[in-house]
């Protein structure tokens, strides 16, 4: 990822964020209190799975909720990065626990415990 300034703040505090944390969940609410069910269904996985991440409210900020959707041209929240990357939303997510792809990719990433 680029060390480099954007023209939009709110990609910077993005970019900053994902770098500074190896798990990070852009959510409605935060992870005790997910505000939409599909924040919750990430949150419920990440949790089952003992991953330790971050999560980001998008909802405490208009430009972070319509930022984060042109940092990773993903149209939808909840949006999970890992080591920088962007994972995908909670269909993605939960697509790849149920299929058990979720647990080995972080593993593989080292955020997880083997």
């Amino acid at each position: 990822m680029t060390e480099s300034v954007t023209a939009n703040p709110v990609h910077d505090f993005i970019a900053k964020t994902v770098e500074e944390h190896p798990v990070v969940l852009f959510m409605k609410g935060v992870p005790e209190q997910p505000q939409c069910g599909f924040s919750a269904q990430v949150v419920q996985i990440l949790d089952h799975l003992g991953a330790d991440f971050v999560g980001v409210n998008v909802l405490q900020n208009d430009q972070l909720r319509d930022g984060i959707k042109t940092y990773s041209d993903w149209p939808t929240i909840p949006q999970l990065y890992v080591k920088g990357e962007f994972v995908g939303g909670c269909d993605i997510v939960r697509e790849m626990f149920q299929n058990g792809e979720l647990k080995p990719f972080l593993e593989e990433q080292g955020v997880l415990a083997a």
